[in-house]
């Protein structure tokens, strides 16, 4: 009975729970018939929110490996033996070396996930105590956290058994899921005006303080944003985000690939030798813009259909809950070119980070990938031009990029993962997990408490701030907005 239900395990996390876009097809699905749709619409919702999740995939996935020239070049091209800063990089050195380091198997990384889940589902189904909000949904995120979690426990407590390791580990990645997804409920429901939905991805911690931070921008109650900019005679060009997109794309794969060098780049087997090289600057350029398009319209294909569906479940299983989703979702809202304006001055603190410790001849040289280049420092740009303008969209991104390198270089040189090649490398695991690690590596059980409890008590803090539109802010959008106007609630619940 034990092994049939540990297959039936197996075969949910790999094919469904794994893999957001099913996932999330399937929570639409048990949302609409919750709610008593007909058949055909039950079906119709599936097929758009899976199909619009697997768009915005796409989407990602093409960023990632239009990067990969660049990646690739920076570590060979220069003779660099350094880290890379990338979740998959991150996974791949946990998996090299927890076996040779402390004895154990990568395989546990899914039982720490089903735990770390069920915690989640717990503390959510009990938010009248808890006051969490949010499901974390977002399933290959889950994979590279519980990794590199499993990991850091092991680094402070080497002697735990088997199922100490998931229990404890478990607790306190279900907390983390649970808050840190909970601190992006109110944020994203003012950048999307009551989408219904919250982050649950790799930098939550971070995009809730930059938001929060960028409020000081404002200017007697008003920010000016980046939308708002128009430009004159021919600067008007930059007013479409595509352009724009594509301009700002040009200039800076432009400089880097020509560094690299053609020989270079026919050599690794990027370009083909009759290929001209300013063509394929060209197409590497732009296809950055074409990829962005196909993001976000998978973003506006699936995140109605479960906007609405997820009503059925929130009125029946988890009352007052919203799906905690991939960070890309954001980039549907708000300023198109806040995020293209993200990447380029968090790219700009991540480099200059790189060469500081390049010139201090650091034990470890840090590769910046391009998933936490992107995707951490686009959505704090999204998230502070809308809550700060334009100021605090160029100015936090770049401070995201200095913090995200010098970070991950302490934490991986630290706790032995720098010598296996990749650290995950977003913002919350360069600064709120190294803390964390910190508490419990020195303070040993007592820091495993202390972890749990500051985490539980953040979204009690957060409801202190804000009783009157807490919950308001999900169950009534619009009813919390005429309250907050009447200045009967707070600012951000």
């Amino acid at each position: 009975m034990g092994d049939l239900l540990l297959r039936g395990w197996d075969y949910f996390a790999q094919n469904i729970l794994t893999q957001p876009a099913f996932l999330i097809g399937f929570i639409v699905l048990i949302g609409y018939v919750l709610l008593k749709k007909p058949l055909y619409e039950c079906v119709a919702g599936f097929l758009k929110a899976t199909v619009g999740y697997l768009i915005l995939t796409v989407g990602s996935g093409g960023l990632v490996n239009n990067f990969r020239p660049i990646l690739v070049g920076l570590k060979e091209r220069f003779q660099l033996d350094a880290m890379v800063t990338d979740p998959y990089f991150g996974q791949n050195a946990v998996t090299a070396g927890i076996e040779e380091t402390f004895g154990r198997t990568f395989g546990d990384t899914m039982l720490l996930l089903l735990i770390a889940f069920i915690f989640n589902i717990l503390l959510v189904r009990f938010k009248k105590y808890t006051k969490l909000r949010a499901v974390f949904t977002t399933g290959n995120v889950q994979v590279q956290q519980a990794a590199t979690a499993f990991w850091l426990l092991l680094f402070c407590f080497p002697d735990l058994g088997r199922i100490e390791v998931l229990l404890i580990m478990g607790l306190i990645l279900g907390c983390y899921w649970a808050v840190g997804s909970n601190l992006t409920v109110g944020i994203c429901q003012d950048l999307t005006e009551g989408a219904g939905f919250a982050i649950a991805h790799q930098q939550m911690f971070g995009v809730y303080m930059f938001a929060r931070l960028s409020e000081r921008f404002k200017k007697n109650g008003k920010n000016k944003k980046l939308e708002d900019i128009e430009l004159p005679g021919f600067l008007s060009i930059f007013n479409e985000n595509m352009v724009s997109t594509s301009i700002l794309m040009l200039v800076f794969f432009g400089i880097i690939l020509v560094v690299l060098g053609q020989d270079y780049l026919i050599e690794a087997g990027f370009m083909m030798e009759n290929q001209s090289f300013l063509f394929y600057i060209l197409q590497t350029s732009l296809m950055f813009a074409v990829y962005l398009a196909i993001l976000q319209l998978g973003v506006r294909t699936f995140v109605s259909e479960l906007t609405e569906s997820f009503q059925g479940i929130s009125n029946t299983i988890l009352p007052g809950a919203v799906p905690g989703i991939d960070i890309a979702a954001t980039f549907g809202f708000g300023s198109p070119n806040a995020v293209t304006i993200g990447f380029l001055f968090g790219a700009l603190g991540q480099f200059l980070m790189i060469l500081l410790l390049i010139a201090i001849k650091s034990p470890t040289i840090v590769i910046a990938g391009f998933i936490p280049l992107f995707f951490d420092n686009a959505a704090i740009a999204v998230f502070a031009n809308n809550r700060g303008g334009i100021k605090a969209a160029c100015i936090f991104p770049f401070i995201s990029g200095i913090v995200q390198i010098i970070g991950s270089a302490l934490i991986a040189t630290w706790v032995g993962l720098s010598q296996y090649g990749g650290y995950l490398g977003m913002f919350d695991w360069a600064t709120v997990w190294p803390f964390f690690t910190v508490l419990m590596k020195f303070l040993g059980y007592v820091g495993i408490v202390a972890v749990v409890l500051i985490l539980l008590a953040i979204p009690q803090i957060q409801y202190r701030h804000n009783p009157e539109g807490y919950f308001l802010i999900v169950d009534d959008y619009d009813s919390y907005v005429k309250k907050r106007e009447k200045g009967l609630t707070g600012k951000t619940a």
